[in-house]
């Protein structure tokens, strides 16, 4: 009766029968099937898009339900481009929204929310895992900040959300770290797809910023959680964006404009990148408390809307808006400038969110104001105003955010015009080109930088963190004290005994490295009753100040292999005690082995 009971609490929790009976459990089925199957891996990225989907619809609908009980808008209305709103509304809600904002980010400080991982950190240094209860946060703070009408994206939120929602269920199904990595990328691109009605994009984005390569074993999960995201955000949220006004085809003539439009956005790009770093800074380094500073910030983005919505949220309205509508180049460069004030100022002053959504107006807007300006100089180049608002954008993203492929297939998606995309390729790898020489970062990645971190993207370079020196070192170390004498050595390591020797000092503190081949090269050197012929080891020491730390990583191990002409060195704490040694041949071979492992892994070969 008792092992019955057990059994039905067990087949509660894991839907187990008696493991005598040598039968799996659901639970232990689909961890095996999503470990070892292709379809399985495919399967979870589809309830990872149908997720992600589900978390933009619940996010776009918060954000819209505050818009319109804060600032008393229409239900399908953009805040962005709203007419009729109150002064003292426009004013006063986002600077009371930052002091909401800044005293509860405060309180979660005090509580131990420090820094979050986001999916990029996540994938290149720990191997896919987030937390999930972190990403919650994430999102809220991020709905909390563009629903007060501060001047970010949700783009944060959405892929924070989604990718920590995939993390969770990819660590409790045991994922290989090769497909957790590749969740998140399917969460992130899912929720990127289905906020842009635009699925191929949402793929792409996944592969450029979040994996940050293309392998073809992760084309199929990634389509996959894109799509059905897309879906389920359509089935639930119809898009219900304005059509586009018509933009005309680029000819070859028109290359050179649209190639120094990408030029110009990425040096746009790098001006705004560069202008949140100094605002942060700005704030950093003024008397005014943490939890004030969204305050100002909102007091100023406030200030900046009572000319303008536009420089409100992230400015979905105000992107469709500004492609068609017919403006002056001196209005565009002023609302340009506006909104850049209003997206560097919310996110220095600590409203959380993302600079991609606002990027996509500010490249609409710099497109626009090109194109006005080129018309001045030469009339007959200008085909239409509105394509180069379409290329500005995309351009403009690209040099802010990264992934040339993304913004270009976002162009395809939102016209299908395939002549017009081409254009869009090539303005778009020349603000990558140039702001990769000029700058070198996206802005995640300047992020990082600032922190101290090593970034350059979503590569997984995690593993060679993980592969330290104390997890490749010998602990059996073979030794000799340096005061002793050649003969006692001689004695103790015979010719082929080891390859090498660490000397120690009367404490029994690391001394310098030996090479056995030394001892008996001194003996025969040695004339007899020559009384200057190194009578002790001490005589032979080499690398005296070199040594390895157990903390150090593979890439640093071998830099210093490098630096010292060393084939191996010892490991030693800070205080000289000698805890093992590494040899540069071992180091290599593991440092192949594991590349290796990791090329199988990207290529797809799987272990049942």
């Amino acid at each position: 009766m008792l092992a019955g009971r057990e059994r039905t609490e067990r087949s509660g929790r894991d839907v187990t029968a008696d493991p005598s009976s040598g039968k799996e459990s659901l639970t232990h089925r689909l961890r095996r099937l999503a470990r070892s199957s292709e379809l399985g891996v495919v399967l979870f990225a589809a309830v990872v898009g149908v997720l992600a989907g589900l978390v933009v619809v619940a996010m776009n609908g918060t954000m819209q339900a505050m818009h319109v009980l804060i600032f008393g808008i229409g239900a399908h209305e953009h805040l962005s481009v709203a007419s009729g709103l109150i002064p003292a509304l426009v004013l006063g809600a986002p600077a009371l929204g930052g002091l909401v904002f800044g005293l509860i980010s405060a309180l979660l400080r005090k509580r131990g929310f420090g820094q979050p991982i986001d999916p990029i950190e996540a994938n290149a240094l720990h191997g896919g895992q987030m937390s999930l209860k972190d990403s919650v946060i994430v999102a809220a703070q991020t709905i909390g900040s563009s629903g007060v009408g501060a001047s970010v994206g949700l783009e944060a939120g959405y892929t924070q959300a989604a990718s920590g929602i995939a993390s969770r269920l990819g660590q409790a199904f045991h994922l290989r770290r090769a497909d957790l990595r590749l969740m998140v990328g399917c969460g992130a691109g899912a929720a990127i797809g289905a906020a842009f009605n635009a699925p191929l994009m949402g793929a792409f984005y996944g592969f450029e910023l979040i994996l940050g390569t293309y392998a073809i074993p992760a084309f199929v999960p990634m389509m996959t959680a894109s799509f059905t995201a897309t879906l389920t955000r359509q089935t639930l949220l119809p898009n219900l964006a304005p059509p586009l006004p018509a933009l005309g085809a680029p000819q070859m003539s028109d290359l050179p404009a649209i190639l120094l439009l990408g030029i110009l956005c990425a040096l746009v790009g790098i001006v705004i990148m560069r202008g949140v770093t100094l605002v942060e800074t700005g704030f950093r380094r003024s008397a005014l408390p943490a939890a004030l500073r969204p305050m100002v910030g909102g007091l100023i983005v406030g200030a900046l809307a009572l000319w303008n919505p536009a420089v409100f949220s992230a400015g979905h309205g105000a992107v469709y808006l500004y492609i068609g509508a017919d403006s002056t180049l001196t209005f565009l460069l002023m609302l340009l400038g506006a909104k850049v004030i209003a997206s560097a100022v919310s996110l220095g002053s600590g409203f959380r969110g993302g600079l991609f959504f606002a990027s996509v107006l500010m490249g609409v807007l710099a497109g626009r104001a090109y194109a006005a300006g080129l018309e001045l100089v030469l009339p007959n180049m200008v085909v239409s105003h509105s394509l180069y608002a379409l290329i500005g954008m995309s351009a403009l993203a690209v040099a802010v955010v990264g992934g040339p492929m993304t913004m270009t297939l976002l162009a395809l998606e939102m016209t299908g015009d395939l002549t017009l995309t081409l254009a869009v390729l090539a303005a778009a790898a020349a603000a990558s080109l140039i702001t990769r020489r000029l700058f070198g970062f996206s802005f995640t990645t300047w992020r990082f930088h600032l922190r101290g971190e090593t970034i350059r993207g979503a590569h997984d370079i995690g593993w060679m963190r993980e592969l330290t020196v104390a997890t490749m070192m010998r602990r059996e170390v073979p030794q000799v004290a340096d005061a002793s004498t050649l003969e006692q050595a001689r004695r103790a390591y015979p010719p082929g005994s080891t390859s090498y020797l660490v000397a120690t000092d009367s404490e029994g503190y690391y001394a310098g490295m030996v090479l056995p081949a030394t001892l008996y090269a001194a003996e025969a050197d040695e004339p007899a009753g020559d009384a200057k012929a190194p009578a002790t080891v001490h005589a032979l020491l080499r690398h005296v100040g070199d040594t390895l730390r157990p903390g150090m990583t593979i890439r640093e191990a071998l830099a210093t292999f490098s630096r010292c002409e060393a084939d191996a060195l010892a490991v030693t704490m800070p205080d000289r005690t000698i805890v093992g040694i590494l040899s540069e041949a071992h180091a290599v071979k593991r440092y192949s082995d594991e590349m290796g492992r990791r090329l199988s892994e990207l290529t797809g070969e799987r272990i049942d």
